[in-house]
């Protein structure tokens, strides 16, 4: 065999070979490509998406802290003017009380002071009634000493 018909003969079965592999062999390849192709096209795009999702969930969540911060502090300070509100109702009560009380034992004292001059007096005039009748056991008039008595008791 010559060098020519075999190189003409490998040429031609290289030309089958390539057509039979273009025809049969290259579009499965192809299709596996494209589709192999398009999953990690559409995973790129689901990451992106998960990326996007990931910032909106992020910013959402520092939208929901913020409100419930601003809630909190709001709630803090309506606690504090309620605790100062019932703080200073306490001290009017406490004062009104105060003042009660103060009131009633000034009227309490004022009744003993009363009873303790009344019981000055009494013992007063019965001493001076011992005083005058020991003085006076010459002369008894029962009811000028009476009135003299009673006298005495309104000038004490």
């Amino acid at each position: 065999m010559n060098i020519n018909a075999t190189l003409i003969a490998q040429i031609i079965v290289f030309i089958l070979f390539v057509l039979f592999t273009m025809k049969f062999v290259w579009p499965p390849i192809a299709k596996i490509l494209d589709e192999r192709a398009d999953k990690i096209a559409e995973g790129l795009a689901a990451a992106e998406r998960g990326k996007s999702d990931f910032a909106q969930a992020e910013k959402r969540v520092a939208d929901i802290l913020a409100e419930g911060r601003s809630q909190v502090s709001e709630m803090v300070a309506n606690a504090e003017k309620r605790a100062a509100a019932i703080v200073e109702e306490a001290k009017a009560q406490a004062s009104a009380e105060a003042a009660r009380i103060m009131a009633q034992a000034n009227a309490q004292m004022e009744q003993e002071a009363n009873r303790a001059r009344e019981t000055l007096r009494q013992q007063v005039a019965d001493l001076a009634v011992k005083g005058a009748e020991s003085i006076l056991r010459s002369e008894v008039d029962a009811s000028r000493h009476a009135q003299l008595l009673d006298n005495l008791k309104q000038e004490l």
